[in-house]
């Protein structure tokens, strides 16, 4: 009588092998596109702040005749309101006319010493989470 063999079913070593390569590569692909979403959507509370400031900081020009020197007083003259939780996650510094930028603090989970800036005089952001970047 014949032997019968057994057969064996299953994936070969090769072919796990195989298929983790392909995930590895999916995975540095994908790493890097996940980061930058991630650094814009951190930097993007920046951004709205800074356009509420940059708002408020022109109706305080409009009202007082002068530029606020910080956010601290357009706050102080009832023209901004920010929340505690945007205070603890970035410094702002106003340098109106022309320019804002907020700098993280240790709360903001991307990190300190990030930079976002605000030119008024063309209406573009540049630094943290910009497309553009050279951090």
């Amino acid at each position: 009588m014949k032997a019968l063999k057994k057969k064996q079913s299953g994936f070969t070593m090769i072919e796990i092998m195989v298929v983790v390569v392909i995930v590895a590569i999916l995975a540095a692909i994908a790493l890097p596109i996940y980061l930058d979403y991630v650094q814009s959507s951190y930097a993007s509370e920046a951004r709205t702040v800074m356009s509420n400031v940059h708002n408020a900081a022109k109706m305080y020009y409009q009202t007082k005749g002068e530029w606020p020197g910080d956010v601290e007083q357009l706050e102080r003259a009832g023209q901004l309101d920010l929340d505690r939780s945007t205070k603890l996650k970035w410094t702002f510094e106003l340098q109106l006319p022309d320019r804002l930028s907020a700098t993280s603090t240790e709360e903001m989970q991307g990190g300190a010493g990030k930079v976002v800036s605000f030119d008024a005089l063309t209406g573009k952001f540049q630094g943290y989470g910009s497309p553009d970047e050279s951090q």
